[in-house]
């Protein structure tokens, strides 16, 4: 990739980018890599030098390896199989957290030549931790200015690290007394575990920083533009495809309450979460905590409110808190510390569990809310009610892309982005405009891979994809079986229930192999755990042969990644 020339501010460069066309010769791309190999002793990395003009290799895109690795080089962990005639295109991709690394990985595997746009100043999209918040608690601003992340300060992973990682790069626990070596590590375990990735596979050179995507629209040509700014810069260029990745946890969907326009407490999602702190119901100090505003006495580096500051209490005595998801059974159980009462409202209760929850005193779980009212009082669907403070919302999020002008072929419609033909492509602009990470309640990073893989495989013509009206009639016998089986609309991308079927299939598309059967059942068991140890699964747990099992499989990638050893926790 040319290095970006220099703009005036308020200036805009527009680029075209070709397409060339190349044959894949396994032994010619092995010959040629490792001929043309070269140590660059200043950078300490190893690069392939530039072909000459008489040589027919088009170019394999290998990724800088450190001098350290240089040694330990393996092309075959690079270089597909004999393949037949394909297209190196030009593509952009949205976002570079962990879809839009594992999407950059594949696309240059394949050929393609990738520009990753992210628009903070490091990889990891929403494994970037951010104690600021949001100036409207409730994120209902379109006008805010918007914090990316949406992690609280304690969020450990809900899935044992074995099954997070992607499929060639085990997610391990390292002897680095640095790391987090916990099998359900924190935020910033993961966040590690991704920039190790991203330095492996020598993906940052691929990223441009701060570099936010304003605008992608179709242009002549079947192309797209992509016009994106960068420190009051504007840059429009033109790409064969876009691969959107930049994430789901960033728009908050909030609870529809009847009654809370005169409701008098206070709102705010778990977007803008960070600590328990400041919900603290016994200390002294004002509330100062208000319906479309917060006012802080602290603000990070670029000038965002943080929560987290320590200075005075929401002074909120009981909270209401909606949602059934992981966050929210973490967040309530942090508040039950420092607030007076809890009340957990949520869809999902099994009749008969409602009332105060086991081990605690001061944590109640009903159904949900039906409605609030002027005097406070908060009635639930199983005839409770608590005089509550504030409203918690942890109740998802929205796919957003406002970026993005398909002129209405593809859309979001109560949360379904569509159509979109198996969660990836829309039928009336396949193979040009992607999008990988949508399925959630799944496995995600080796989900991700797998569709990153089957992306970048159509791209370069070696997988083929069904016409489009055959791609539309599978998007509309989907939707159909939703509608039958009474799955409201916004749950199309919840793939949960089938996610190995969908994997599967995703891995039959590309010839890989399918996931390994250990990591099925090990997701299984973790499912089970969690139901039968809702405190303590992340710490207790009886898949120790499972966890043996993986170790096994990961011990043949650790050595050709030079990892010479890990952590284990089998018993």
């Amino acid at each position: 990739m040319q290095p970006q020339q220099a703009l005036q501010p308020g200036k805009k460069k527009k680029t075209q980018i070709t397409t060339k066309r190349h044959s894949n010769d396994t032994s010619s791309l092995q010959r040629s890599v490792l001929l043309k190999f070269l140590f660059d002793s200043e950078a300490g990395y190893a690069k392939p030098l530039t072909r000459g003009p008489s040589e027919s290799f088009s170019g394999a895109y290998i990724p800088s390896i450190p001098s350290s690795q240089f040694a330990k080089i393996n092309p075959a962990l690079y270089l597909s199989p004999k393949m037949p005639l394909t297209i190196a295109r030009n593509v952009a991709v949205v976002g570079a957290g962990a879809a839009g690394l594992i999407a950059a990985r594949e696309l240059r595997q394949e050929g393609h030549r990738v520009v990753v746009f992210e628009r903070e100043d490091r990889v990891g999209g929403t494994w970037l931790y951010d104690q600021a918040t949001e100036p409207d608690p409730l994120g209902l601003d379109s006008t805010r200015p918007v914090v990316h992340s949406s992690l609280y300060a304690s969020l450990r992973t809900n899935l044992p690290r074995e099954v997070m990682g992607f499929l060639d790069f085990p997610f391990v626990a390292t002897e680095d007394s640095r790391r987090d070596p916990r099998r359900f590590p924190g935020h910033r375990e993961v966040l590690e575990y991704l920039n190790d990735f991203t330095d492996w596979f020598g993906l940052e050179g691929l990223v441009r920083f701060e570099s936010e995507v304003m605008h992608v629209g179709l242009v002549e040509g079947g192309k797209w533009e992509v016009r994106s700014e960068n420190a009051g810069n504007q840059l429009e260029e033109v790409y064969d495809a876009v691969v959107v990745c930049n994430g789901h946890y960033t728009e908050p969907r909030i609870a529809e309450i009847p009654g809370i326009e005169t409701w008098p407490g206070k709102q705010i999602h778990s977007h803008n979460y960070r600590v328990p702190e400041p919900f603290h119901g016994q200390l002294l100090g004002q509330n100062w905590f208000h319906l479309h505003c917060m006012k802080f006495h602290a603000k990070n580096d670029k000038g965002m409110p943080i929560m987290d500051c320590g200075i005075q209490s929401l002074n909120i005595k009981v909270v209401i808190l909606i949602g059934g998801s992981a966050s929210a059974a973490d967040i309530s159980r942090e508040l039950a510390g420092v607030a007076k009462e809890v009340h957990i409202a949520s869809r999902s209760v099994i009749q008969g569990t409602t009332g105060k929850l086991p081990g605690y005193d001061n944590v109640w779980l009903h159904s949900m809310i039906e409605s609030v009212h002027e005097d406070g009082t908060v009635k639930f669907q199983d005839g409770g009610a608590a005089h509550g403070d504030t409203i918690l919302h942890c109740t998802g999020y929205k796919f957003h892309f406002p970026f993005l002008d398909t002129s209405c072929t593809v859309s979001v419609e109560d949360n379904r982005v569509g159509p979109l033909y198996q969660h990836v492509f829309p039928p009336l602009l396949a193979p040009w405009l992607s999008f990988v990470g949508l399925p959630w309640q799944i496995i995600p990073f080796p989900l991700f891979e797998l569709q990153s893989k089957w992306v970048a495989g159509v791209l370069s013509n070696r997988i083929k994809l069904p016409s489009s009206e055959e791609m539309m009639e599978d998007v509309k016998a989907f939707y159909k079986k939703l509608e039958e089986s009474g799955m409201p609309k916004r749950y199309t991308h919840q793939a949960g229930d089938y996610q190995f079927e969908y994997t599967d299939w995703l891995a039959a598309q590309c010839k890989y192999p399918p996931y390994e059967e250990w990591r099925k059942q090990m997701f299984i068991a973790n499912r089970k755990n969690k139901r039968e140890r809702p405190e303590t699964y992340r710490d207790e747990w009886d898949d120790h042969h499972l966890i043996s099992l993986a170790h096994e499989d990961f011990t043949k990638y650790c050595s050709k990644l030079g990892i010479n050893g890990f952590l284990s926790h089998a018993q």
